[in-house]
């Protein structure tokens, strides 16, 4: 099973758009999947005492990633990084057993012209830390009003959707062959 991880709390973002159309091609190409939208963590999370003693509120997110065999991020960028509320959500993931070994692929939204590709850049470097194993391919929506149909639930720009479809057919593969070394 892949997770599908929207990394924003923003309500109707086109984060969330993105990773149902993530979801969605998974399904159709014959991948089991689940999905995790920060939007749908638990208001009371966000104390400061929670980082020393998570409550049973986050307990199904955190068996989300515990049981899952990788993870699609589709974030986007907010101010030249990613959302605040993803780096919170990591740093409630418990360490190192969360994300240790785990297959990882990061799909950027922007409205601007880097596609998220520096919100991806510091991610890296965290899951990398975190003991990830990271797909050698990402997949940036710069401008991405202008790569959705008009209904915001398909890719329409050729060059990315080529890269979106090699995405979702080898990360499956990706995640497998990693879950196998990990067995």
């Amino acid at each position: 099973m892949i997770t599908v991880l929207s990394a924003t709390n923003r309500k109707d973002s086109n984060t969330i758009r993105v990773a149902r159309i993530v979801e969605k091609s998974l399904n159709n190409a014959g991948t089991k999947t689940q999905f995790l939208d920060l939007a749908a963590l638990p208001r009371d999370l966000f104390v400061p005492e929670h980082y020393w003693n998570t409550p049973k509120s986050f307990e199904p997110f955190q068996k989300m990633v515990t049981e899952t065999d990788g993870i699609v991020v589709v974030v986007p960028e907010y101010n030249g990084s990613f959302p605040g509320v993803f780096k919170y959500f990591i740093d409630l993931l418990k360490f190192p057993e969360s994300l240790q070994n785990m297959p990882v692929a990061f799909v950027g939204v922007a409205a601007g012209v880097f596609g998220a590709l520096r919100s991806i850049e510091q991610l890296e470097h965290i899951f990398h830390y975190r003991g990830a194993h990271l797909f050698n391919r990402f997949v940036l929506l710069p401008k991405v009003e202008e790569k959705l149909n008009k209904e915001k639930t398909e890719i329409t720009d050729e060059f990315a959707k080529k890269l979106f479809t090699q995405m979702i057919a080898e990360f499956p593969r990706f995640a497998n062959a990693i879950k196998q070394t990990r067995s």
